[in-house]
């Protein structure tokens, strides 16, 4: 395994924020084939509370739901949780009944929502949860999700998406201000419940919907609810620039971060918003072990249990496995001619000297994540570099050491504001992580012991922002985009 740089204190201090993605079958492939993993959907109301309550005793600010509209076999060997899986709106409603602290973003597509129906249960689940939930927001979709929503125009352009997305938001954070925090009276002996003076209909009438209002739900506890977004593209960062208060990114490497984020601050602040309004999130995918051998130990557990093509005529798996698969397809991929190799044979010195820029690559990946290395005393095999190359997840693999050195380094460095953690399966390695790597990044004081906010924008730094009363149609602003 290469030595990684020392970390260093940097210009950065504070505390990072730390939350989950939940993927009850486990964020690698194979992880729900690993023994005692969670493996069936049918049990998960029971994973995601032990899960949630994990995460809350370990003190993390957020539980991320992500949503995938369709379903199809080719799911069971790159996101098995994606398969079947629970409504995120309904999963955090009931998440937030076992929960007292924690944060707990749901999922809406653009595409395929309405701003009045997303409004109101956010709102409710917010109100419910004491101020807790937070909307994540996708703007595209794909040809399944759009069978299965009766579209035939796919997903559209970008300009399109982004279009729909933006005034969705906007009917969302007028919606969600259409009540006055004071408008309940419940005057009994005057016989007033509401001022109906502190309630207003919004009246929007734009490209993509029309909504009159005002919202039959009360105003969000924290005033309006967190917006998520995730993407890298130019029209996402503009998107989560002018509009999200978390932007869930995933830079391919530490200088990359330090760029971006560096260039997210400069698109808020030219939003006319302060840098520290947009949150930078980055995914990750800790193997957690003992110590760093135990943990090398584990990927190659993983690995091993990662259904590929061994060349063996009478194995026909159904649904059929991906195209990249077997060794002569990685053999195409790193610049080498067609050959019959086994998967489980060691790349020999020779053949690694005539891999291409790809396959040097997949070497250091192999290196970082099973500390192999070509002749060796553990060497690298094909196997291990199919799976590198199937897997193209964050994956960081080591002891608690290893994982909170990785974490300090990059919060430290400015490359983010915190990180989204993803688990290989459930429970021992989410518990791993909670037990082993959050004490130490309690004592390097990177995050803190406990709570001190009771609401999701606390988490995130953020105030409650004044209600901003929607504006009468004859005075309305176009809704440029």
């Amino acid at each position: 395994m290469t030595t990684p740089t020392p970390v260093r204190t940097l210009e950065r201090d504070g505390h990072l924020v730390l939350g989950a993605m939940v993927r009850t079958l486990g964020a690698f492939p194979s992880g729900w084939r690993y023994p005692g993993a969670h493996k069936n959907p049918a049990n998960d109301p029971a994973a995601l509370k032990r899960l949630a309550r994990t995460a809350e005793k370990a003190g993390l600010d957020f539980l991320f739901l992500g949503d995938w509209l369709s379903s199809s076999s080719d799911l069971e060997y790159t996101e098995p949780s994606l398969l079947a899986r629970i409504d995120p709106f309904s999963s955090a409603a009931y998440l937030a009944a076992v929960t007292n602290h924690i944060g707990l973003i749901a999922t809406a597509n653009t595409a395929h929502s309405e701003p009045y129906a997303i409004a109101r249960a956010a709102a409710s689940i917010d109100r419910l949860s004491g101020g807790r939930f937070g909307l994540n927001l996708t703007v595209g979709t794909d040809p399944r999700a759009s069978a299965n929503f009766g579209r035939t125009d796919a997903a559209g352009s970008d300009d399109n998406r982004f279009e729909t997305g933006v005034e969705f938001v906007r009917v969302l954070r007028g919606l969600w201000d259409s009540w006055d925090d004071d408008a309940v009276l419940a005057d009994a002996r005057r016989g007033t419940l509401v001022d109906h003076s502190r309630v207003d209909p919004i009246d929007h009438q734009g490209r993509r919907f029309s909504v009159a209002g005002p919202l039959n739900a009360l105003r969000p506890v924290q005033g309006q609810i967190p917006v998520v977004h995730a993407g890298v593209s130019t029209r996402a960062r503009e998107f989560a620039a002018q509009h999200a208060d978390i932007h869930v990114v995933a830079p391919s490497s530490l200088g990359d971060a330090v760029e971006f984020h560096r260039q997210a601050q400069q698109r808020a602040v030219a939003a006319g918003r302060a840098p520290g309004d947009v949150t930078i999130i980055t995914p990750i995918l800790p193997i957690v072990g003992e110590t760093r051998e135990a943990a090398f130990a584990l990927y190659d557990q993983l690995v091993e249990l990662m259904p590929l093509d061994d060349g063996e005529a009478q194995r026909t798996p159904s649904p059929p496995l991906p195209p990249n698969r077997s060794a002569a397809a990685l053999l195409r991929s790193v610049g080498l001619p067609l050959l019959e190799r086994s998967v489980d044979e060691a790349v020999s010195i020779a053949t690694a000297e005539r891999f291409n820029a790809v396959g040097q690559r997949l070497l250091e990946v192999v290196e970082s994540r099973a500390g192999r290395t070509v002749g060796g005393a553990r060497p690298v095999t094909f196997r291990h570099l199919i799976v590198a190359q199937a897997v193209p997840a964050p994956i960081v693999v080591g002891s608690p050491t290893d994982i909170a050195d990785h974490l300090e380094r990059w919060f430290r460095a400015g490359a983010t504001d915190g990180f989204a953690v993803q688990s290989a399966f459930l429970h021992e390695q989410f518990d791993a992580f909670a037990r082993l790597v959050v004490p130490e990044l309690i004592r390097r004081g990177l995050v803190n012991e406990g709570y001190d906010a009771k609401t999701l924008r606390g988490h995130l730094h953020l105030t409650k922002p004044a209600r901003e009363a929607p504006v009468t149609p004859e005075i309305a602003p176009n809704w440029v985009i």
